[in-house]
Parts: C-alpha cells; structure tokens; sequence
C-alpha cells in the first residue's frame, strides 16, 4: 500500500475504506442506525416552531380563551423553561447510563408532553405539557448528538454531526406546512390544531422504537470498562463486519483507551469545574463559549424572533408577503447548511469560520445602510435592497454557525467533559436567546435602525477573535483533535500509540512473529519518538513493514477509503 506521506507513521487515513461509503455494508447500516440521534434536531425544530404556527390558528385561539400578553408569553416559554430546568442534569445521565440510555429516557418524557399537549383543554394544561416537551429535549439534545460524534466512521464525522444542527430546519419547515394543511382540511374543527401536535410524537415515537438498534458509543463503553463490546461495535461498523484485529478497530481503540487513560490521569473525576481546571480545558471553554454567544449576537437573532418588526422597518406590511419571505428562508437556510455540512472536511473549519463572520460583517454593514437610507429618506430601492441582502447574510451565517456550532464544540471536547461542556455551551445559547428576546423588541422600538449599528461592532470583534483563537481540526481524529488544546506531545504520542498498535495487528494477523523485545521497544514507541536517533530508526523498521507484502490493512481488505 502506497504511504500517506508521513514516511513511518501509520495514521488513521492508511486503514479507511476507500470506494463510496454505501458499497460497505458496516458503514451503510451505521448511517442508517444514525438518523435516530439526527431526528433529535428535527424534533426540537418542529417543537420550537410549533407554537407560532398555531397561533394563527382561530380554533387554538378559542380554545385557550385568546390568549395575550403574560399569558401567550408564558405558552411561549414554557419549553424552554422545561429544557432549562431539565439541561443541568443531562451530563450526568448521558455520562453515567449511556448514550442510549439518555436519548430513550428523553424521548419517552417527550412523548409523555405531546400528549398532554393534544389533550390539553386548558392553559394550565398546555403550559404543563410544554414545559414536559422542553424537558424530555434537553436529554434527547445533549445525548444525541454525543452518540453521533463518537460513533461516526472518521471520515463521515464532521459531516453527521454539522448536519445535527442543520436538521432544525427540517422541523420548522415540517411545522409551518402541517399547520397550513390542517387548517385548510379541517377548518373550524379542533383538529385544526390537535393535529399538528400529534405530528410531533413521530420523531420520539421512531427514536423510542429504534434507539435500541443503534450501537451504544465505542467511547462511553471503553470509559465503562467494557472494551469487548467497543471492540465489536467498531469491527462491526467501521471494519465491514471482519474481526476485532482488523487494523483500523485496533487503532481506534489504542487511541480511545491512551486518550481516556490521558484524561484520568488529569482528572481523578469529573464535573463542572473540570472544565476550567486546567490550562487545555480554558482554552476550549474560551472557544466554547464565544462561538455559542456568536451564534446568536451576531445579528441573525434580529429576524430569528422579530422578522415582522424587522420587515415593518423597510415597509413590508402585506401579511402574505411577509410569510412567503419568511418560509423561504426557512429553506434557502437549510439548502445552505446542508451544503456547508457537507464541505466541512474538505474547506475546513477555521476559513469556513473566516468566511462567515467576514461576510456577515459585510453585509449587515450593508443592510444597516439600507435601512438607515429608508428610514431617514424613505428610500424604496434601499428597502428592497434590503431583502437580498438578508438572505445574504444568513448565507454566511449558514456557512458555519449553524452547521458547525455543535460540531466544533464537540469536538474540541475530551471525551470525560464532552457532555458538560456541550451542556454548558447550550446554557449559554439559551442565556443570548433570553437577551435577544427580552433586549432586541425595545432597543428597536426605542431607536430603530441605529440598533443595528451596535451588531456591525460587535461582528468586528466576533471577527477578530475568530482570526486570533480558532483552530483548524480537520483530518484528525477525535481523540487527536480534543487533544490538540493539550500541548504538541499529546497528539502525537496518540497517533505513535495507534499505529504501533495497527501496525502489530497486520503482522500478527499475516503469521509473523513479534519477539517480547520488539513488543517492549513498540510500548515504548512514543518515548522514544523524542529522541532523534531512535525515532528514525523506528520509523525505518516500519517503512520496511509497510512496504512489504506481507503489509495489510482494513483499506487494502475492503477496498477502503470512504468519501
């Protein structure tokens, strides 16, 4: 097999599956096993969404008295009061009982609120039952997305999780179109409104019924001792079903069990103040909660929540206008994401990064302009300038935010903080949410466009710190990504650790024999990679190997590599 490059080092690139990834059978049932945690986003789009598509419902209105003022505000918080209550202890459960585990528990306390919802009579009964629905989320949120990180195939990693985010869209899409239908087919009827809140069980119902023929994570059962049933799970899934020997499952698993033992060695045990004891862990948390404070302070939260007031602002009225605008966008952001998503490997994180806060800063500039030219010459080309240049903006936005706002986060994360951090990442989401929902409808009611100018400053520091502390991940594996904040001998000692252990797999399993003093020196590999002489030597005995025909490897059994 032809090297990488890296002349002596074996590295996870060598082991993949090479051909399309649907050509393999272990990959192909692992993606499918994966749209369960995927539904996860889908569920909390359609839920969030919900609401305010029922509220233009006339029956939901009669049946809940017309509700307004505290009343509707309270409806319309309710969830998200549950999830708040419900987030501090979402590590714990997905740490101590499993990802699985975590996501069933979640789902069925959603399926338990859906149906509150549709029986509800009363507003008591409603806010009751929202408040359940946000709750059972906050489990399903922060269990799903660790199943899928940690049990994606290396390659497929970075794309699954980004597209956890950008599923959102999938539910508001879904949620404002069952709510039109049901209104134009059962009319005056309660069904009108039931309906649509039937429709949010089947992501919890399908994730209930399917969650327990999805592999548990490869990490979590390491962590748990149980290294048998990782070793299974990844000869399954990521070696195309041969045996736990196959050397991409042996080195997967030497870096999983170096990278736990790493992190034990740190911390004794975990909790939240873990993620600010250590000079690694603060530069990620660094990291952490700045992109979460930009997802939603760099302007998008403006038409996020108050699109009428925005629109109102160039002089949009029409209602139909103003829904046809919005549902578009809706799609236009999801087209976006997923495409981003799906480039996330090849561009990149950080020049995605750049990309995006450069051109949200450009063309808020320019859509604050606009507005400021319609407002104070009632300028009509400048407001329906306006228009483009917010689907522009949320171009860029899309580009990075939505896709790579939890994927990033996660990781960057080592594997025994990973649920606390992302925990910590969404308490903070939810903190800029309540900013923008309690801040933006004065401050614009109080001085207009001139608010916007406030967003083009802070979108000039967003883009500085994006340029000063973000770190490119791509082409690592987990392990050596959560590990790059740890200093220049972590990762490598991870990759040395992981190919000596493949590298011993191939021989072994092609009859060659290992004496106890080469096993000795191949222990010892990433100690003696700090000394010049030793380490050449080292990696001209394995360019002898890997040169040989004796040499094989999980990507010359399968006709590895996916893409």
């Amino acid at each position: 097999m032809a090297p990488t490059g890296n002349e002596g080092h074996w590295s996870v690139v060598d082991f993949l599956h090479r051909g399309y990834w649907w050509q393999n059978r272990g990959i192909l049932l692992l993606n499918i096993c994966l749209l369960t945690p995927l539904m996860t986003s889908v569920a909390n789009g359609l839920d969030s969404s919900l609401v305010n598509g029922l509220q233009i419902l006339p029956e939901w209105q009669s049946s809940f008295g017309f509700p307004k003022g505290r009343t509707l505000g309270v409806i319309n918080s309710a969830q998200f009061l549950g999830n708040l209550t419900g987030l501090p202890f979402t590590p714990y459960l997905s740490d101590i009982l499993g990802r699985r585990a975590a996501l069933f528990i979640g789902s069925l306390i959603m399926c338990l609120g859906v149906g509150l919802q549709a029986a509800a009579w009363s507003v008591p009964m409603l806010i009751g039952a929202r408040f359940t629905i946000g709750l059972g989320l906050s489990f399903c949120q922060n269990a799903s997305p660790l199943l899928l990180i940690e049990l994606a195939y290396p390659t497929h990693r970075g794309k699954l999780t980004s597209m956890f985010n950008s599923c959102w869209y999938i539910g508001s899409i879904i949620s404002a179109w069952v709510c039109y239908g049901a209104y134009r087919h059962a009319g005056e009827s309660e069904w009108s409104w039931r309906v649509p809140t039937l429709v949010q069980a089947i992501c919890p119902v399908i994730q209930l019924v399917s969650i327990w023929f999805v592999p548990e994570s490869p990490r979590w059962l390491v962590s748990k001792g149980l290294e048998s049933k990782a070793s299974k799970v990844l000869a399954k899934y990521h070696a195309h079903g041969s045996d736990e020997r196959d050397p991409l499952v042996t080195f997967e698993m030497a870096q999983i069990r170096h990278a736990i033992r790493m992190e034990e060695d740190i911390n004794k045990s975990t909790s939240y103040l873990s993620l600010f004891s250590t000079p690694g862990n603060r530069k990620r948390m660094r990291i952490i909660l700045a992109i979460a404070v930009f997802s939603q302070w760099s302007g998008n939260g403006l038409v996020s929540y108050y699109i009428d007031i925005v629109l109102k602002g160039v002089g949009i009225t029409d209602t139909e206008t103003k829904s046809i605008i919005n549902g578009s966008l809706q799609v236009f952001n999801f087209v976006i994401a997923m495409g981003a998503a799906s480039l996330i490997d090849f561009a990149g994180r950080r020049p995605l990064f750049i990309i995006s806060n450069s051109g949200m800063l450009i063309t808020f500039c320019a859509w604050t302009i606009t507005t400021a030219l319609y407002n104070t010459m009632d300028n009509a080309a400048a407001a329906k300038a306006t228009i483009p240049l917010i689907f522009l903006f949320y171009f860029f936005y899309d580009l990075a935010y939505t896709p790579m706002l939890v994927a990033y986060t996660l990781e960057i994360l080592p594997f025994r903080v990973r649920a606390k951090g992302f925990a910590i990442m969404n308490l903070t989401i939810m903190a800029t949410v309540a900013f923008n929902q309690f801040i933006n409808p004065w401050a614009l009611e109080a001085i207009s466009w001139w608010y916007y100018i406030v967003y083009c400053g802070f979108l000039v520091f967003e883009l500085g710190f994006i340029l000063v502390f973000i770190v490119e991940t791509k082409g690592r594996t987990l392990e050596e990504t959560a590990s790059l904040f740890d200093g220049d001998e972590q990762p490598a000692d991870l990759v040395s650790m992981g190919g000596v252990a493949a590298d011993m797999s191939m021989r072994l399993s092609q009859g060659v024999i290992v004496t106890q003093t080469e096993i000795q020196y191949r222990e010892r590999a990433p100690e003696l990679g700090r000394s010049e002489d030793k380490l050449y030597e080292h990696y001209e005995m394995k360019k002898r190997y890997r040169d040989s025909d004796m040499t094989t490897s999980s990507s010359d059994l399968h006709n590895s590599r996916a893409f």
